[in-house]
């Protein structure tokens, strides 16, 4: 299965969504809450190519978006592929 990695604020309802769908998929993923920012939210900026919104998300270390996109890519029959599923 593939390492999922989202990078999350407190009351981002996009960060819900995005997770909801990967927990609908029974998929467990690392979350890093940068709310109050500090080193992970320089992480992230570093990552995503200087992407400032949440959430921010990886799947195996490759940079998928947020969480739109995460939902085409499962519209799009794409997701399971990339997740190992």
């Amino acid at each position: 299965m593939a390492k999922v990695e989202i990078y999350t604020k407190a009351w981002c309802g996009y960060c819900a969504r995005a997770k909801a769908l990967l927990e609908s998929k029974g998929i467990a993923f690392e979350e890093y809450d940068i709310t109050m920012g500090g080193p992970k939210r320089d992480e992230m900026l570093d990552r995503a190519h200087g992407g400032t919104t949440v959430p921010q998300i990886f799947i195996d270390g490759s940079h998928v978006g947020g969480s739109d996109d995460l939902s085409a890519l499962n519209r799009d029959g794409k997701l399971d592929a990339m997740l190992g599923l």
